[in-house]
């Protein structure tokens, strides 16, 4: 079987991972440089190309280790092309192409949101068509997906995705950095109608966070005017917290389910690292069942950045004759 050492780093995470076939993991290795960035914020693009150079190395070699692999005895090697950050995605490429230079294998680009658009199916069976949901940081994507290879996009974010509001909003409500975890956190003690925000973006697929971001900010504003430096009271940044998660969730299981409709899938599948959270699992899993449909949501470990998702693509891809190239340029689009 087709053994693929898979390297991911686009963004912060510097990733590395062994795989047999689609959906045999044999080692998935994480190395983040979350610590470095949360004062910050947010990503802070210098710092997390440095922490690539930095992390690789080690984060390879610990990956073919636990796999009992060497260069030698992988097939392939895949690597995310993009999208990402430049000088993130230009530490994966370089190492592929040294790596598969010096030990004569093949290296295979591969798309960063469609690896989480797959990774719902490592650990079974792809089944056609389906509705998939691209829901992280950078993106909020709908694809309709009739075969492999045809993956047309139904919605899209015009203009924060999901993970970046949580993102701002978290900074907003200072609960630090990054804000998914915290902001998931902090609703579970609030009140999920306490405050009426809402994602309107009409009745079609796209998808629009800015709005209620700015409905959060003005909401502050407005329960601390006259109180001067006095922080609201935990109950009411629990209740904004819930409040703010609710309207996200509910858009996008909404437009999921429209998107599914529209494209007569009885499949949904979602990836990405928003798919961490568990309110949205949940209302997920609820609303399939009601409408009768299947829902493959990533495994944990596959939702936020990995290799394990883009090796097990990168075999899915030679395996229906995509072609390696050893001139791999980062796709930033």
């Amino acid at each position: 079987m087709l053994t693929v050492l898979g390297i991911e780093t686009s963004c912060d995470e510097t990733c590395a991972a062994v795989a047999q076939g689609p959906g045999r993991i044999l080692s998935n290795v994480v190395a983040s440089s979350l610590t470095l960035h949360a004062p910050h914020g947010g990503i802070i693009p210098e710092i997390a190309s440095r922490a690539h150079l930095e992390a690789i190395v080690s984060v390879v070699d610990e990956s073919l280790r636990r796999a009992k692999k060497t260069f030698k005895t992988v097939d392939l090697i895949a690597v995310t092309q993009g999208p990402g950050l430049i000088g993130s995605l230009l530490v994966g490429l370089s190492f592929a192409r040294a790596a598969a230079l010096s030990c004569r294998r093949p290296v295979l680009g591969v798309d960063h949101l469609k690896a989480h658009l797959y990774a719902p199916f490592i650990d079974r069976p792809v089944a056609y068509p389906f509705v998939g949901l691209v829901v992280s940081g950078g993106h909020t994507t709908l694809y309709r997906v009739s075969r492999f290879g045809r993956e047309e996009v139904m919605g899209a974010t015009r203009d924060d995705a999901a993970g970046e509001a949580f993102d701002k909003v978290a900074k907003i409500l200072g609960l630090g950095y990054p804000g998914g975890p915290v902001i998931e956190k902090a609703a579970l003690r609030g009140d999920r109608e306490a405050f009426a925000f809402r994602c309107d973006c009409g009745d079609g697929l796209d998808f629009s966070f800015s709005g209620i971001k700015t409905a959060v900010l003005y909401k502050v504003r407005e329960l601390t005017r006259g109180r001067g430096s006095r922080p609201l009271a935990p109950q009411t940044v629990a209740d904004l917290c819930a409040s703010f998660q609710e309207s996200v969730v509910a858009d996008l299981v909404q437009k999921s389910l429209r998107a599914a409709r529209r494209a007569r899938a009885r499949l949904l599948a979602v990836g990405g690292g928003v798919a961490f959270n568990e309110y949205l699992r949940q209302r997920l899993q609820a609303a399939a069942a009601r409408e009768g449909m299947r829902l493959y949501v990533a495994a944990r470990p596959y939702c936020l950045d990995n290799a394990a998702m883009v090796a097990s693509l990168g075999a899915r891809l030679f395996s229906s004759g995509k072609r390696p190239s050893s001139r791999l340029n980062p796709a930033l689009g």
